[in-house]
């Protein structure tokens, strides 16, 4: 027999409101063990966190994601270890590549060796929390800069342990990620075809002398209590519709690459031609069902059972509930959820 690891249960939300806020404060009191703050071209992952830390004291605190190449590596450390001494440690620096679109497009830099800007930007990240004089030579960054009137310098700030979580996609992003961070933010993660990312996770662990159970395994998913599981996952299928017909370019599209990989690869092709030739209704009619329940929480409690089961078989660690409102509804279901992974965490196979 196995004994699985503790399946746990992270929220995330949007703008940092009122609402939000006061949702991300009964969470918290209900158990709920880290709360995740997103980055895209609005407003930024970091600055709400500060706000959290102030107004909570257990649950943990998580950039999902700042964009790598929005801030210089000195910079990100900077503000990672200044969220985690307002935090009492409790900061999480999530961290993704992005993509070319957002990148050039809004913060005007070159998506350029994403996996040497990754794995640098997490090199001098820890070098700088850690107190040592900073200085790299790397493909992507030297620092100080040769030639110039730069010195290698310390932070001024006390040493800190700084959690790193990289969203990830792709079989070499998976690897790297096996092998340098603390966690994974896996999103479009179906757990029927958990080796699609599992495996290349697998070899990067193994490669640094590490295992999975170094890493948290968290996985972005929506939550709907409900009997009518066809009409909730059809309706969370037509919203992919967005992600695999605009996030990313029609020769590029990390969101696509990873449904291929799971099976699915003659109908992204399919709902991307249909986005791109501005047919969005039928786009968001084409997208296969199956991805809108198997990437979500979906349906009365004996499945949402059956399915953390299954979460947890394939070593899942975290569930983080991707909030569509922080109403009573939402909270409601939470409390749920975290009930029904209590239960299922007292299981010893699975």
């Amino acid at each position: 027999m196995t004994q699985p690891r503790t399946l746990r249960v992270a929220v995330g939300i949007g703008a940092v409101t009122d609402e939000t806020t006061q949702y991300v404060l009964d969470a918290e009191r209900l158990g709920a063990d880290s709360v995740w703050v997103p980055e895209a071209w609005g407003y930024d992952a970091l600055t709400p966190l500060a706000w959290l830390a102030a107004r909570t004291t257990t649950i943990r605190l998580g950039s999902g994601i700042a964009q790598l190449g929005a801030r210089t590596p000195a910079m990100l450390a900077m503000s990672a270890m200044s969220l985690t001494a307002l935090s009492g440690g409790r900061f999480l620096l999530g961290l993704g590549v992005s993509g070319p679109q957002v990148m050039e497009g809004w913060h005007g830099v070159r998506f350029a060796s994403p996996l040497a800007v990754t794995r640098e930007t997490i090199e001098i990240v820890r070098s700088v929390a850690r107190g040592e004089r900073l200085q790299h030579r790397g493909v992507a960054f030297e620092i100080p800069l040769p030639g110039e009137a730069g010195r290698p310098m310390r932070s001024m700030a006390p040493p800190v342990t700084v959690p790193i979580y990289l969203a990830a996609l792709g079989p070499k992003n998976l690897a790297l990620t096996g092998e340098v961070a603390d966690g994974w933010i896996g999103n479009a993660f179906m757990p029927e075809t958990a080796a699609a990312f599992l495996d290349h996770l697998q070899a990067g662990a193994a490669r640094a002398g590490r295992s999975m159970s170094d890493l948290d395994l968290l996985i972005p998913v929506a939550l709907e209590i409900t009997e009518d599981v066809a009409e909730a996952a059809g309706r969370h299928a037509a919203g992919y519709a967005f992600t695999i017909g605009a996030m990313g370019s029609e020769a590029q599209n990390f969101y696509n690459a990873a449904f291929s990989r799971q099976g699915y690869a003659d109908d992204v092709r399919a709902v991307q031609r249909l986005w791109l030739d501005g047919k969005r209704e039928e786009a968001a009619a084409r997208v296969p069902r199956d991805i809108g329940f198997r990437t979500n929480l979906l349906g009365p409690p004996d499945v949402i059972r059956q399915r953390l089961r299954l979460y947890r078989s394939v070593g899942v660690t975290t569930l983080q509930v991707k909030s569509a409102g922080a109403g009573r509804d939402a909270l409601d279901s939470l409390a749920q959820l975290i009930d029904l992974v209590a239960e299922v965490n007292t299981e010893t196979t699975v």
